[in-house]
């Protein structure tokens, strides 16, 4: 029997070097291999639920002041930042012949006035008139009686009394057409003063000018803005939030505020409205917040990043928002033990702006779950922990 040359020996050696590499690449880096993984550990202690929201600083309380009717403008005595007084004239329009029909109004009136006195001087005189006849006809009646006068003089003074009566009611009459007269001609007055006290377009309170939006010389239209002004101190953020996060969002929480002017200051402030009306198309809802102290050169207009503070949990359970999976339908995490892993199904709570969510069941303190995975995971299967996976995790 012939013993193994050199060259076998070789061979074999190196054959069997290749399928121990060979062995070793599958169990250590081909299918066969163990999955590297990131882990975290299941903490316990105070979680603070927020919401992120985008919006533009506004006025809550801006007013577009213009003519009721339309106008040619005289005269523009503000502009844009200038800051006015409630009653203060901000723009004058022009009033065409209004001044010559409150001139001829107050001559009317002062003519149906003078005609008013003249129907009280003819009543207070068919009054006398009527009170002398009156009596006469009483006199006249009572000396029938004793014979002194015929019947037919004591019918005449009776006729007598009747017609002053009836001059007394024609009087009466008179100066309440008179006095009619006067109140028509006085609401005209009246009407046309509203008109031409309306070409004086003043500031309803005291504010700052926002805009001037229109020149002397320019005709305007009904409901027209010539300058706009806001209330300062009405300054608020109208910021939109997702829906499927403002349902904890309630008027008085605390909220922090980011002004693009400014990105590396947090301002203070709070939700003073919640809109009722969400916009079925972006699928957001408006959230108006206040500033705690309105910050100087705020500009209305400008872009606004809002956090909002909406919950705080003490003693809460919580794991990376990235460690939740879902599978068949419902929420879990791959919980890690002795290089291998099983999927827990877990009831989750909220989920903070860190990337941590609640766990109200199904995980204790401690316990170990997979972060990041470089390829999908099955139960039971062999897992590596590494610091940090090169590339996306599944």
């Amino acid at each position: 029997m012939k013993r193994p040359s050199g060259r076998n020996v070789a061979l074999v050696a190196g054959g069997l070097g290749i399928a121990i590499l060979l062995g070793w690449l599958v169990t250590s880096q081909g299918p066969l291999a163990p999955a590297k993984v990131t882990i975290d550990t299941v903490e316990q202690g105070t979680l603070a639920a927020s919401t992120f929201g985008i919006g533009t600083v506004e006025a809550r309380r801006s007013y577009a002041i213009g003519p009721t009717f339309a106008s040619r403008v005289r005269r523009v005595l503000v502009d844009q930042g200038d800051e006015v007084r409630a009653g203060e004239l901000l723009a004058e329009l022009d009033p065409v012949d209004l001044d010559d029909r409150v001139a001829s109004g107050t001559f009317a009136a002062e003519r149906a006035a003078s005609a008013v006195r003249g129907a009280e001087a003819q009543l207070a005189e068919a009054q006398s008139r009527a009170q002398l006849a009156s009596t006469s006809a009483r006199r006249y009646s009572e000396l029938r009686t004793k014979g002194f006068f015929s019947q037919d003089a004591t019918d005449a003074k009776a006729h007598e009394a009747n017609a002053a009566k009836a001059a007394v009611d024609a009087a009466a009459a008179q100066l309440a057409v008179a006095r009619r007269d006067l109140d028509r001609v006085r609401a005209d007055v009246a009407g046309v003063g509203k008109l031409r006290a309306q070409m004086r377009l003043v500031s309803p309170v005291d504010g700052v000018v926002s805009a001037r939006l229109v020149e002397p010389g320019t005709t305007v239209v009904a409901g027209q803005a010539v300058v706009q002004v806001i209330d300062p101190a009405s300054l608020w953020v109208k910021a939109r939030i997702d829906q499927g996060q403002a349902g904890g969002v309630r008027v008085g929480q605390a909220a922090e505020i980011v002004l693009r002017s400014s990105p590396g200051s947090v301002r203070p402030g709070l939700v003073q409205r919640v809109d009722l009306v969400s916009d079925a198309v972006t699928e957001e809802r408006i959230v108006n917040v206040g500033f705690a102290a309105r910050p100087e050169n705020l500009s209305v207009g400008e872009l606004v990043e809002v956090t909002l503070r909406t919950a705080e949990l003490k003693d809460a359970r919580s794991v990376p928002s990235a460690a939740v999976k879902r599978r068949d339908r419902q929420d879990g995490v791959w919980l890690f033990s002795a290089g291998r892993v099983t999927f827990r199904p877990v009831k989750l709570g909220i989920t903070t702006l860190e990337g941590r969510s609640q766990v109200i069941e199904g995980l204790e303190p401690g316990d170990e779950v997979v972060v990041h995975s470089e390829k999908a995971l099955k139960p039971e299967a062999r897992v590596k922990v590494v610091t940090a996976i090169v590339g996306n995790g599944l």
